[in-house]
């Protein structure tokens, strides 16, 4: 392990062996650096003892409202979720000696708890290890033959520390500030909006912070960005860090969205949720399958510093103990049979190639592609995955990957490439035992092309960061995202559109506009009255010197979001009775509520008969009809047409 702080952990002796103390009430574990209190049987952290401070988790709350694990499940049938926090029954002494602690809460289910509790044994696990400045937790649930069926929305660890010392919160290098605090949230210091997690500070306790907005869905952040984040106090200068090590439990792939840390002052590990996603990512559990998953082991790091003036440091610090932890994936020390360590896994490689002949005669590498495994499915079902374990990583400038570390069992490989439209799939199931070093050779990946490029909008990156994203109204901006490259992460960035296009919609001209400054990032809905929205129909004006009779031309438009909407296209004629095509009611990712740039992925393929266009001018129409919202809507990712093959 790294050592326990940047200037020393303070007066305590990093050489103490562990020690563990068990009464009736509690289990209390330490080890000269720190001191871990959970309550027993139930496993919650109701205190952590650290630098001088007797707890650091939240004393004003009840102890069962400070450090959790919990979950949303609903019995079949039931769309409302039940919030559980999970409480073990029986405690046990997995391991202990001076160099190490392991210590379990269970709670299993049997069948007088139907329909009163979610029908899975969980074993939440502690560890703490002998001169380590914090402590690990996973757990491993399981739910077994002929046990009922049930959905889980969301499972996460949770902490809430104490909002009179952790004030300054840091995700990443540019995005850390002073927070507001939980009571600014609340009338009249807070101002709710359009929805309960936006609340603009009106009267704040800092008043440095009036007339901000805050929403924990600003602080989101991509799984394979979500390494460490937490929160720092000045007085003393201590910091608390939740530290992810690998995604391999965490489900929807590298870009799915998770909560970080937010207002409370409360910091999570998110393992499964349906943020930016919707029902998609919430599992199902039918006809009593079989179904065991270890979630974790994360880190919680602490860290302290003597002199408290520069904040950055305790950051810097916490980024070294995470990159110390990712080195040590698989952790060798976590003692359930159920976490696989590094002899029992295996590893695969290979080399990824792009072939587009109307790009280029010779095969490309696929730089930086994402090469994943995930369990056996369809072509890019591995972004709506949520019950097995995933493996990513971003292949090197000539397309090797080398993905380490697999979890015995099968799988598909999955893969996409920046630049390019589309989803790869080797057609094999891969099957991983311990110690298989599998080399792959080299893979084509042949993105869909029918014809030559005439003309495209965007990049290909399932994203909409490169479009226009507008400057927020300043009655409404949190701060932090002045001037930054997150800048679609500003409240109310919707309500823009109307004010750009008051009376008509946006109009896009080949040759003409600049997709940076002319295509909004979010096809939204006009607001007319508080309770009234329009649909809007965009258009794409383009000039075709010849069409090729009695031929097809593909359109092929790339969604990087789409949140209970409908994209309709017609061709030089929006007012026939049926679209040209039409997606019906598609996605719940509601990433334009909450400032995500992108949700799930969607490509539509769309054949286009010659008969629909003409010589000279010609316009697309591409309509969201649906209107009862103002956060129904859609978001490009690429649009391109392409000629028939051979003109």
């Amino acid at each position: 392990m790294g050592p326990p702080s940047p200037a020393g952990a303070g007066a305590v002796d990093a050489t103490d062996g562990v020690r563990v103390k068990v009464s009736n009430r509690y289990v209390e574990i330490k080890n000269g650096i720190f001191e871990l209190t959970l309550s027993n049987p139930d496993g919650i952290v109701t205190g952590v003892r650290y630098n001088g401070v007797d707890n650091l988790m939240e004393i004003l709350n009840k102890e069962d409202n400070r450090g959790y694990w919990d979950l949303v499940w609903n019995p079949p049938g039931q769309k409302t979720g039940i919030f559980d926090v999970i409480k073990g029954t029986e405690f046990r002494i997995i391991y202990h000696d001076e160099n190490q602690a392991e210590v379990s809460f269970t709670r299993n289910w049997d069948p007088s708890l139907e329909g009163k509790a979610v029908p899975l044994n969980i074993d939440k696990r502690f560890i703490v290890l002998r001169g380590s400045s914090g402590f690990y937790t996973y757990g491993i649930y399981e739910h077994k033959e002929g046990w009922p069926d049930f959905g889980l929305g969301e499972t996460r660890v949770a902490f809430k520390l104490r909002k009179d010392k952790f004030h300054y919160m840091a995700l990443a290098d540019n995005r850390q500030r002073i927070m507001p605090m939980p009571d600014d949230r609340l009338p009249p210091r807070g101002q709710p909006l359009a929805y309960p997690e936006a609340v603009l500070l009106v009267d704040p306790i800092n008043p440095d912070l009036r007339g901000e907005v805050d929403d924990k869905y600003q602080y989101s952040c991509e799984d394979q960005c979500n390494n460490v984040h937490g929160w720092m106090s000045f007085d003393p200068p201590i910091g608390f860090w939740q530290i992810t090590p690998s995604d391999e439990f965490r489900t929807g792939g590298p870009l799915k969205q998770n909560l970080t840390s937010h207002v409370g002052p409360t910091t999570l590990a998110m393992f499964l949720s349906a943020h930016y996603a919707g029902d998609d990512l919430s599992p199902v559990f039918t006809n009593g399958e079989y179904w065991k998953k270890v979630h974790g082991p994360v880190f919680m790091y602490l860290n302290s510093s003597w002199d408290g003036s520069d904040p950055t440091m305790l950051w810097e610090d916490a980024k070294v103990q995470m990159m110390i932890e990712k080195e040590s994936w698989p952790y060798s020390f976590a003692l359930s049979e159920d976490f696989q360590k590094t002899e029992q896994r295996g590893c695969i490689s290979g080399r990824l190639l792009v072939r587009d002949r109307y790009i280029d005669d010779e095969d490309l590498y696929a730089s930086g592609a994402y090469v994943g495994l995930a369990l056996p499915g369809e072509v890019g079902s591995w972004q709506r995955e949520c019950k097995g374990y995933q493996f990513w990583c971003r292949a090197d400038v000539d397309g090797s990957f080398y993905i380490r570390s697999i979890v015995t069992g099968n799988y598909n490989l999955y893969a996409w490439v920046p630049g390019f439209i589309g989803d790869y799939r080797l057609d094999a199931t891969l099957t991983i035992a311990s110690g298989d070093d599998i080399y792959l050779g080299d893979l084509v990946y042949e993105p869909p092309r029918d014809g030559p490029t005439m003309w495209e909008i965007g990049v290909p990156d399932r994203s909409a960061a490169e479009f226009y994203v507008p400057d927020p109204n300043p009655n409404y901006i949190n701060r932090l995202y002045i001037n930054h490259p997150d800048r679609f992460r500003q409240y109310g960035l919707w309500e823009r559109y109307a004010e750009l296009y008051p009376d008509s919609d946006l109009v896009y001209t080949i040759g003409q506009s600049d997709y940076s400054t002319d295509w909004f990032y979010a096809q939204v809905n006009r607001k007319v009255d508080d309770n009234t929205y329009q649909p809007t129909t965009w258009q794409i004006k383009f000039t075709l010197d010849s069409v090729s009779p009695g031929s097809t031309y593909k359109f092929r438009v790339a969604l990087a979001s789409s949140a209970r909407a409908e994209l309709q296209v017609f061709f030089n004629d929006q007012n026939r009775g049926v679209p040209h095509f039409a997606t019906g009611l598609i996605g719940r990712d509601n990433a334009i509520a909450r400032h995500g740039i992108h949700g799930l992925y969607w490509l539509f393929n769309i054949n286009v008969d010659s008969a629909w266009l003409v010589q000279g001018m010609n316009t697309i129409y591409l309509k969201q009809p649906r209107n009862q919202s103002p956060f129904q809507g859609l978001m490009y990712d690429y649009l391109r047409l392409e000629g028939p093959c051979g003109c």
